[in-house]
């Protein structure tokens, strides 16, 4: 099942398409002044740069593809290391391994996201940057891991995959670090299907991010190059057609992430007061709204509640937890050569092992995702309700999970 931006894929999307299949320019490039060019990628990015409070945004083929972008353009590489959470989808330890530098794993708090005590406890002299992930759609502790981060001299790259729409402190995510990842896959809060997005306020950053993502070429592919060009690129560039489903999906986004907040309350208040659980931390009241997490008294209640309705506990989702990255855990790379682990420029030995983290081990292990807006099995929140569901569909789903708390904490 997908996330709320799918559910809600329309008439205005199917409108957008068509104006690019007619035109006949597939292509993200073209002549403003061409009537045949209809500028979706280019409207999407003007429309959420402004959404999300940046200077610039640049649409990317994903967001597994912006964070590697983001890393590449603030200059991370060999030799460095970057902290993340333990908590997680596999792409943000992964980008940083792409990136060739090393991936130091931090703890979470109860509101699974980064703790910003272990943040500061794991820096080293090393530490090149950070990556707060705003998991869930619940915003991290933005101001402190700032204030950490400045103190220190550290980078802040914001991995906002799945968090399109939040906010902190009345500013929206992705808008306190050096650079921001959105993802449009088909699990997030808007999609295209897959693609992402990424932001910055700083101009020389994203002439690189812009080079990094087409070829080594200049923002929009404007002037003389030859002889100016200073990166090595790839091929990231989004086409018209995504770009179109995006501009409609963006231009939803407001409705969609008020809506989800809306039959989050609503299952929220239905369970308030119940035994055996607390509700985990939610940071700021701006986060998304897409999951509603159950942090259990102990594992066994936890472990109870699930097999009364057919899910499972967070730890058990194996693409978001380290414990069961194994492809992590067991060092694997992308060639013979175990670069970064093994590049002289970095000069030390990394371990990970399963049970490193065991404040993050604790905490999931007694943690339920509910499904509010993003129905998604992988990330334990196949129990729940989506963004179309009624009142009384929400009501049954709260009723129902009421109806097993009582029993369980007899």
């Amino acid at each position: 099942m997908p996330g709320p931006g799918a559910f809600w894929i329309g008439e205005e999307e199917i409108n957008e398409v068509v104006d690019v299949l007619k035109s006949g320019h597939l292509s993200r490039y073209g002549k403003l002044e061409d009537p045949n060019f209809r500028h979706k990628v280019i409207s999407f990015e003007e429309e959420f740069a402004k959404f999300s409070g940046a200077r610039h945004c640049l649409a990317v083929s994903g967001g597994t593809s912006a964070l590697i972008n983001c890393l590449i353009s603030m200059g991370v590489g060999p030799g460095d290391e970057v902290i993340v959470p333990g908590y997680t989808f596999v792409a943000t330890m992964s980008a940083v391994l792409f990136a060739k530098a090393i991936p130091i794993l931090a703890e979470i708090d109860d509101s699974l996201t980064m703790d910003p005590d272990d943040f500061e406890r794991k820096i080293t002299p090393r530490t090149k940057a950070v990556i707060p992930v705003h998991m869930l759609g619940n915003p991290c502790r933005m101001d402190r891991i700032m204030e950490i981060a400045d103190r220190h001299g550290i980078a802040v790259l914001e991995d906002s995959c799945q968090a399109c729409g939040a906010t902190y402190r009345g500013r929206p995510v992705g808008s306190f670090g050096k650079m921001s990842a959105f993802s449009l896959n088909i699990f997030k809060t808007i999609t295209a299907g897959d693609g992402g997005m990424l932001t910055t306020n700083d101009d020389e950053l994203f002439t690189r991010a812009f080079a990094f993502h087409d070829q080594g070429h200049l923002p929009y592919r404007a002037g003389a190059e030859i002889g100016g060009r200073t990166i090595i690129g790839m091929n990231q560039r989004v086409n018209e057609v995504s770009g179109a489903v995006a501009l409609a999906q963006v231009r939803k986004l407001p409705l969609i992430v008020s809506t989800l907040r809306r039959n989050k309350e609503r299952l929220k208040s239905r369970l308030q007061g119940l035994p055996g659980f607390k509700f985990r931390t939610i940071n700021d009241e701006g986060e998304c709204g897409t999951i509603l997490t159950l942090i259990f008294d102990t594992k066994e209640l936890a472990e109870r509640f699930c097999r009364e309705v057919n899910t499972k506990v967070v730890y058990e989702s194996g693409w978001h937890v380290y414990a069961h990255m194994e492809q992590i855990l067991g060092k694997c790379t992308s060639t013979a050569f175990k670069c970064p682990y093994e590049c002289p420029v970095y000069g030390r030995e990394v371990n990970y092992t399963s049970d490193m983290l065991p404040k993050t081990d604790d905490i999931l292990m007694r943690s339920v995702n509910i499904s509010v807006g993003v129905v998604d099995a992988a990330l334990a929140a196949g129990f729940g309700v989506n963004i179309n569901s009624t009142d009384a569909e929400i009501d049954r789903a709260a009723d129902k999970m009421g109806e097993v708390l009582r029993k369980i904490s007899l």
